[in-house]
């Protein structure tokens, strides 16, 4: 109990503190900005109100400030990661304590995952250790190919995670999609231009809408309330995230937005992109790719090849990494690190070091709608700020300081409690529980 009491005065001691940004001045370090330039050595960072004031190597650090010397450590934005489940899942296989999925809803493109975050979650606190500051966070598609509105959080420890409610739409346009509209892609989208064209009909229409007309037969028929949630997407007012894989998905999806010309669409995963990546690029679409996709998972996968991020960029997409494409978000920098790696192998096509970090801090940020605001060091964006102990894409470098907008960070959760419990052999100050 005495134990217990200790970590809830410690909770509310660091909820109080982190409430208050901090004036700061990061000096004498490797600085990257995360706009895909390279990095900068002997540079500065300062931060003023829970914002970044300026960054670079010509930068005079303010006398009025508290300093701290990098000693010449990497210091990045804050990596900012999509497409995640943070926050609203413990663990996986226990449905009370995950609500990644609402395949048993009657509702799809009305599921709002905003009052479903936990700040507390333990996923949130690994993360953020990661060097994860912000992150675009939703259920997945179950019960229809639509998942709901995904949010914008940050991973700061002040208890108030959401950035941006309401930021995005999701939609499964892919092999699952299809799985879950009937059993054929054809069903797939004569759904999609049904709900959009449902939702149109009911732009400049007001009032609440009467639960007798919802249905839990989301494959025939929206709901009043899923239509209504997809009026700011028709109007170009809210992102839609379309999650395909093949090519001629993705050709499928660039047909929809011409015919919807006002979708504000991100290509979501996009293994097959880079046969088709000339066409993307025309169309001016982000893509948030999945990562080394060396073998396929699908039949919508088969094209896969490793160079597929590297070849869409070389042909003018702007991309960004998937983080719904591997099994951790935290691993994140280890995957744009890879990219490095993959650039240096003959007949291979990856990323440079400084497009690589872009690829999980400034590309995501702005496809999320926060480009300038997030990812970057650069004046007027949070304070996001990472210290690290060595080069952040290689894999055995970790955050030594983490700041979110402008706030120091705890570092710990049950991981390293774990690991500082087990350290050593020594079982003197174990719990009861442990003696033989």
């Amino acid at each position: 109990m005495k134990c217990l009491l200790t970590l809830a005065a410690s909770a509310l001691a660091l909820s109080t503190t982190s409430a208050m940004a901090q004036d700061i001045v990061i000096t004498n370090a490797t600085v990257v900005t995360g706009d895909g330039s390279e990095p900068v050595k002997g540079g500065t960072i300062v931060v003023r109100s829970g914002q970044i004031v300026a960054a670079g190597a010509d930068v005079t650090a303010p006398a009025d400030i508290r300093t701290v010397d990098a000693g010449g450590a990497w210091v990045t934005p804050g990596i900012f990661a999509s497409v995640t489940t943070l926050g609203i899942w413990d663990v996986g296989a226990v449905s009370e304590s995950n609500d990644s999925r609402a395949g048993g809803s009657p509702f799809s493109a009305a599921l709002d995952v905003e009052l479903a975050v936990n700040p507390n979650n333990q996923h949130v606190m690994i993360h953020r250790a990661a060097g994860i500051t912000r992150a675009a966070t939703a259920t997945m598609p179950s019960g229809s190919i639509f998942a709901g509105q995904g949010a914008i959080i940050d991973l700061d420890a002040d208890g108030n995670p959401i950035t941006k409610a309401r930021a995005f739409q999701m939609v499964d346009l892919g092999q699952g999609g299809a799985a879950r509209a009937g059993g054929s892609r054809a069903s797939t989208y004569t759904l999609f231009r049904a709900a959009l064209r449902e939702a149109q009909a009911l732009a400049g229409k007001t009032g609440t809408p009467q639960t007798t007309e919802i249905t839990k037969d989301d494959e025939v028929m929206l709901s009043r309330f899923d239509a209504e949630a997809l009026k700011p997407v028709v109007a170009g007012n809210q992102k839609l995230y379309v999650s395909v894989e093949r090519a001629q998905d993705i050709r499928a999806a660039i047909a929809l937005g011409k015919e919807f010309p006002k979708l504000d669409m991100v290509l979501v995963g996009a293994s097959e992109g880079w046969m088709v990546a000339s066409e993307i690029a025309a169309a001016g679409l982000p893509v948030l790719a999945d990562p080394l996709d060396a073998l396929p998972y699908g039949f919508d996968q088969l094209g896969s090849t490793q160079s597929n991020i590297g070849r869409m960029k070389a042909a003018g997409v702007q991309v960004g990494i998937n983080a719904a494409g591997m099994e951790n978000p935290r691993r994140l920098a280890q995957q744009a690190g890879n990219l490095v790696g993959l650039a240096k192998l003959p007949g291979a096509t990856g990323l440079s070091w400084g497009e690589a970090f872009a690829s999980i801090s400034s590309i995501p940020a702005e496809i999320a709608g926060m480009g300038g605001k997030a990812g970057v060091l650069k004046s007027g964006a949070v304070g996001d700020v990472v210290i690290w102990d060595g080069d952040p894409l290689e894999v055995t470098s970790v955050p030594t300081k983490v700041y979110i907008g402008g706030v120091e960070q705890p570092l710990g959760n049950h991981q390293t409690r774990l690991r500082e419990r087990y350290r050593d052999l020594d079982e003197s100050t174990l719990p009861k529980a442990y003696d033989w």
